[in-house]
């Protein structure tokens, strides 16, 4: 089968898209494309590199490819950037791997995503979202649980997530929010912080889909509060231990394992996804936000770690995502 493969490599984000310091952490290197590349051709697939941006628009339209496994995050500040590859495709009718457009569009908008899940009976932190630096003063802040979280409320690889993000008072969160407003360009999401276990969750599959990991993300260092933040994910080698299978009760196993099913579900993911968690005391999942387009480089993304301490192999991983995406287009499973 001839596959395309599209992707936005990180020195071809045009320098306007530059505005922040992390700008290009959800974009791929080299080494990813590489990899996804190899993993397929390993299969036996012709591989065609689409890239993203304009680039992709031209060589989809002049390449005869029979399905696109898409790893594109798309362009600028927009909530709706990670749809328009498969916007694109769909419009083209070429099969691809993945979440549709409007999945995706959902799940960047971390507020939408986090209502959805809560309306579905699911526990989420409360959260508030800050859409105008004028809203903070007006807004009263008696009783929103502290210590909280600033983020922003539209990206994705942990971007504007730092340690300096945690707050523990009104004055805080004003300040923060005011800065990240300003620096990202978009709302921020002011979040309960709950101190309990990071998790991270490994779904693949469609009908029905499956939980291939439960990950417990433990900091080598105590006494502060933990957050998995960019600094953290950027040196996990030093910072972190990860531990899968997480070493929790089976019971709490069971509860993360439906919760990360039913998210999976309600949101309309698509063959692949990875979904974070807090644990409150009593041991109840708290969803944080899920991302249905997980990074997939092969020595530093959660999933591949995840996937790779649960004894699968790269190419397993990769095989199994192509494979739930083939089970969808019967047009391309008999090629």
């Amino acid at each position: 089968m001839k596959i395309g493969l599209a992707y936005d490599l990180k020195e071809k984000v045009p320098a306007r898209h530059l505005q922040t310091e992390d700008a290009l952490e959800e974009y791929d290197s080299l080494e990813t494309v590489e990899g996804v590349a190899g993993a397929l051709a390993a299969l036996g697939h012709s591989v065609v590199l689409l890239g993203g941006g304009r680039d992709f628009l031209t060589a989809v339209l002049h390449e005869n490819v029979d399905l696109v496994f898409n790893i594109a995050e798309g362009l600028g500040n927009h909530r709706s950037r990670e749809a328009q590859v498969p916007g694109v495709l769909e419009m083209l009718d070429i099969p691809y791997t993945g979440s549709d457009p409007q999945c995706l569009s959902i799940c960047l908008d971390k507020p939408l995503t986090k209502r959805l899940v809560a309306s579905a009976s699911l526990y989420t932190p409360a959260f508030r979202t800050v859409s105008a630096v004028s809203h903070l003063e007006q807004d009263t802040w008696e009783g929103f649980p502290i210590p909280a979280l600033i983020k922003p409320a539209h990206e994705g690889s942990s971007k504007g997530v730092l340690s300096s993000c945690i707050v523990n008072s009104t004055e805080e969160i004003i300040r923060v929010s005011r800065d990240w407003l300003e620096r990202y360009r978009q709302p921020v999401m002011v979040e309960e912080f709950i101190g309990g276990d990071e998790i991270t969750v490994g779904v693949v599959g469609n009908s029905p889909p499956r939980v291939i990991g439960i990950m417990r993300i433990l900091p080598k260092e105590t006494g502060t509060p933990f957050v998995y933040s960019l600094e953290v994910k950027r040196d996990w080698e030093r910072l972190v231990e990860y531990e899968c299978p997480a070493q929790l009760e089976p019971g709490i196993l069971k509860r993360i394992e439906d919760a990360s099913l039913r998210i999976f579900e309600t949101l309309g993911c698509r063959d692949f996804a990875r979904i974070d968690f807090r644990l409150y005391p009593d041991g109840t999942p708290g969803f944080l936000e899920i991302n249905p387009l997980p990074g997939l480089n092969f020595r530093s993304s959660d999933l591949v770690i995840l996937s790779r301490k649960m004894g699968w192999s790269y190419g397993d991983l990769i095989e199994a995502v192509l494979q739930a995406a083939l089970e969808r287009y019967p047009r391309c499973a008999r090629q």
